[in-house]
């Protein structure tokens, strides 16, 4: 999915380079989408301009004796662009959480350690949700438009508002299992 979020960012700021993309993935929270790294992101980059898919321009010389590298998307790059976008906008795929495939054991577990794995859940959840708490009291929808990626980040709020919901219930009662003492 990488060269689809390149290639759609590349439409969006055309010009761009390298670095700029990169920020914009981290600064919008796209990890939430797709895992990424640096240099994962870079990879994609390179096979993007090697398939002929974007391409660099020259905007203005560095003034910093660093290569700056800026892009854009070629007519053949909009093509993929199309392709990928009806192929992840058509698939529909069960979300697979690790935590899940731990909870098929839980009977088997320390229900200790069960608790601090849902502690770690809970916590993971509640930075989640200030994270895209931040971002839309950062943004706001204009009228008579629609900001897909914000409608977006507010689906997935209320998903982990709801698992929040259920590994709190779930660490209740455990806790109201254990023996007191």
């Amino acid at each position: 999915m990488i060269p689809l979020l390149i290639l759609g960012l590349l439409i969006q700021n055309p010009g761009a380079h390298g670095y700029e993309l990169l920020a914009l993935m981290e600064k919008r929270h796209y990890k939430y989408i797709v895992n990424f790294t640096k240099g994962s992101f870079y990879y994609n980059l390179q096979q993007l301009e090697e398939k002929g898919w974007i391409e660099q321009i020259q905007l203005k010389p560095s003034t910093s004796g660093r290569e700056i590298r800026n892009f854009k998307i070629t007519r053949s790059g909009m093509a993929e662009f199309e392709k990928l976008m009806v192929k992840y906008g058509t698939n529909s795929e069960y979300v697979i959480l690790q935590f899940y495939g731990a909870l098929l054991f839980a009977d088997e577990y320390d229900k200790n350690k069960l608790l601090e794995l849902i502690q770690s859940q809970i916590d993971q959840t509640n930075t989640r949700i200030a994270l895209l708490d931040e971002y839309l009291s950062n943004t706001q929808e204009l009228s008579g438009t629609i900001d897909y990626f914000r409608r977006m980040n507010e689906n997935s709020r209320s998903h982990h508002l709801v698992n929040l919901e259920w590994f709190e219930q779930l660490k209740a009662e455990i806790e109201a299992q254990l023996p007191i003492g």
